[in-house]
């Protein structure tokens, strides 16, 4: 067998290690919150909606600086940076300005967590996604080294958490220092080799070569797409819905054992199973997609995400929930191989991070901003399964409206109806 070059070891490895960072700290983050910060759900909702609010802000940015940018790391490089300081954020200001004043701790925390996570993810998946595109590399073969970092992470997590809840983010300012190794030495290949390759790398050189390429008529023109504002809704109504959920579930999964250290110990080697699965599952996960479609497999992401959630509020010992849980192992490839290939296959490729920012990640951060206070003051008020009932069902409608509203996959353009017709005579692609 001839082993994968090296671009996909790199590649793979700026997943693996900021994923590391991702699920070692998020995983644990509600219970640190409620043990160590001494914050109610209520509360603890409030600081949610903050990093998801704060996120807002930065995220429309980060899509324009994203693709005007192109293949150069400055914005990939801030996240690093920002990341390298997770150590001692939590150590020894996090947990101060919440005592000072819940509303100025969740506000600093918002700044700071959202340039790293809810904010930088966006930058760290488009950055990877053209390049790997651009270096003849399959997007979700090296994404699926961060459901391996998901694994490891958690695994790890829930030892180190026992042992002292602030290692945990020491841990990710390590993984912090490697992945800047990585970013430092990643180069992206200059002589394409698929025709896939040859358009991205046509794109960027557009970019590089005229500074109007990314004009602010051509961005604004996003919002005239009928699929983009359906794209967002879909997200809004699943993938927002989807992390408020898992915010508080390992809290709502506790409750199924004597004492919050077994409750955590076993969440931990849960998680790991279901990352574990969520890599095995990630390296077939886009044939599917070529197969069945990306707007089938963001439906089918909506529908799995409905029964999790619904499926929680009806189980009722933790074996259920634990196997009801592992349907996270076939989500998350779901949705994030979807989404860039449809985004990919019917917008144009040279807004593909201005897009994902906005109708991924800016619309979802939006919807968790509202929905991670409902959602804490609700489990306050009458308790996780009357609340899992409510968001499922919001799920559910959602993506039956989105079922018959967003287009079938189309080939790649539709941003530049004047563009198009003057080279192909045809009509724009993805308007309707």
């Amino acid at each position: 067998m001839k082993l994968p070059k090296w671009k996909f070891w790199n590649f793979g490895g700026l997943f693996f290690f900021y994923f590391l960072m991702w699920a070692v700290v998020l995983a644990f983050l509600s219970i640190w919150l409620k043990e160590e910060a001494g914050l109610d759900a209520g509360h603890t909702g409030l600081v949610f909606s903050a990093i998801s609010l704060i996120a807002l802000c930065y995220q429309p940015f980060f899509g324009v600086i994203s693709d005007k940018l192109g293949f150069r790391k400055n914005l990939f490089w801030f996240v690093v940076v920002m990341a390298l300081l997770m150590g001692p954020f939590f150590t020894w200001l996090f947990i101060p300005l919440l005592h000072f004043n819940i509303w100025v701790g969740a506000i600093i925390g918002g700044i700071y967590l959202s340039a790293v996570f809810q904010g930088g993810v966006g930058v760290v998946e488009a950055y990877i996604e053209r390049a790997s595109r651009a270096s003849s590399i399959e997007y979700g073969r090296v994404r699926l080294f961060g459901s391996i970092a998901g694994a490891v992470a958690t695994l790890v997590g829930g030892r180190l958490y026992v042992m002292n809840p602030n290692s945990i983010f020491w841990f990710a300012s390590c993984s912090a220092v490697f992945l800047a190794i990585l970013l430092k030495i990643v180069k992206v290949d200059t002589v394409p080799k698929t025709a896939e390759a040859l358009e991205a790398q046509q794109a960027e050189a557009e970019v590089e070569q005229k500074d109007d390429a990314i004009t602010k008529e051509r961005i604004f023109s996003i919002f005239k797409l009928k699929n983009f504002w359906f794209l967002a809704l879909l997200m809004v109504g699943t993938a927002s819905v989807y992390d408020v959920f898992d915010q508080q579930f390992p809290n709502y999964y506790n409750q199924f054992f004597a004492t919050t250290e077994l409750g955590t110990e076993r969440f931990s080697e849960l998680v790991s199973l279901q990352t574990a699965i969520e890599a095995v599952v990630m390296i077939f996960m886009p044939a599917l997609i070529n197969k069945i479609g990306a707007k089938n497999g963001l439906i089918l992401f909506g529908v799995l995400t409905f029964i999790r959630i619904g499926g929680s509020a009806v189980a009722d010992n933790v074996y259920l929930l634990s196997v009801i849980r592992l349907i996270a192992a076939v989500e998350m490839p779901l949705l994030l191989i979807s989404i860039f290939k449809y985004i990919t296959g019917v917008f144009d490729v040279r807004l593909s991070a201005t897009i994902y920012l906005l109708a991924f990640n800016f619309a979802k951060q939006a919807a968790v901003v509202v929905f991670s206070s409902v959602a804490g003051n609700l489990y306050t008020s009458i308790g996780f399964q009357p609340t899992y009932y409510v968001l499922s069902a919001i799920v559910l409608a959602i993506t039956i409206i989105c079922f018959f509203g967003l287009s079938n996959d189309k080939p790649k353009g539709g941003l530049m109806p004047k563009e198009k017709s003057e080279r192909k005579g045809s009509p724009v692609l993805g308007t309707s």
